[in-house]
């Protein structure tokens, strides 16, 4: 069996592991990865990188 070769982690990577790691879910995505999380919880940690994104691009300006 081939070895996953392990992806570059971007930044929204990083961003999506530290608010799952604040929601407690990290856990879950070791255990079952980033699919084993349901619609609410993948909701949740999308809804928490945009409002991240959003104040990041506004502390820019």
């Amino acid at each position: 069996m081939a070895k996953k070769k392990k992806k570059e982690l971007t930044p929204n990577d990083i961003m999506k592991m530290e608010i799952a790691k604040e929601l407690g879910l990290m856990d879950k995505v070791e255990e079952l990865g980033w699919g084993g999380l349901t619609a609410k919880e993948t909701g949740r940690i999308g809804g928490l990188m945009t409002a991240k994104k959003k104040k990041r691009k506004k502390n820019e300006e």
